[in-house]
């Protein structure tokens, strides 16, 4: 398969110092939310690289669920490779890939759970469903076919058919603090448009152009 010739010249728009916000997490929040108004597919989703401390890297995709200025917040089962490496790495990168947009966000900081109240309040949220599949799920684990978690499921479907589903002890939140932001937009000829804020202060960040 050739795919040497696979090329798209990027000419939505450009991104200029002046127009940038202060603050990266309100210029993160404009983007978001022109993301969710082009009504791509799960806007929300980012994609999540860790590292062991033998420095072996992973990276998956995950959604984002909820973020303010403490942080970018996600839900996982807390017995998974990504919570193995981050028990051992608390360092992280997020990015977003708009690409209908032509843009992305590269998010550095470091990662810790949230409270057990923050992770059951969001569980409680969820559908009745995605509720039983974080209790039959051994996520990262290795199973002999698709048969066994689906036998699984129904077994956990019937032990909590009568009332409400508690919060698995091994399944809750993570909080992303960065330090670091690049806003990426795409331009014509390769000549992207690049900006990264580095924090200096908790409130006070330095905001530089990169070369494309």
């Amino acid at each position: 398969m050739d795919i040497e010739n696979l090329r798209q010249e990027y000419t939505r728009s450009g991104l200029r110092r002046k127009d940038l916000k202060a603050d990266p997490f309100d210029q993160f929040e404009i983007w978001f939310q022109e993301a969710c108004g082009a009504n791509l597919l799960e806007p929300n989703a980012m994609v999540l690289a860790t590292a062991s401390a033998q420095a072996e890297p992973s990276v998956r995709t995950v959604l984002l669920k909820y973020f303010d200025r403490s942080g970018f917040v996600f839900f996982t089962n807390y017995e998974s490779r990504k919570a193995r490496q981050i028990a051992e790495n608390p360092q992280v990168s997020l990015l977003f890939l708009w690409l209908p947009l032509e843009r992305q966000v590269q998010i550095t900081g470091t990662v810790a759970k949230v409270s057990a109240a923050e992770s059951l309040k969001y569980f409680a949220s969820r559908p009745r469903g995605s509720q039983l599949g974080a209790w039959c799920s051994q996520q990262s684990s290795i199973i002999s076919s698709r048969q066994l978690l689906e036998m699984q499921f129904e077994e956990i479907k019937q032990k909590f058919m009568d009332g409400e589903i508690p919060l698995p002890s091994f399944w809750g939140g993570y909080r992303v603090t960065p330090y670091r932001f690049e806003f990426w937009q795409g331009r014509t000829n390769r000549l992207h448009d690049r900006f990264v804020y580095s924090r200096q202060e908790p409130d006070l960040w330095e905001i530089q152009r990169l070369s494309s």
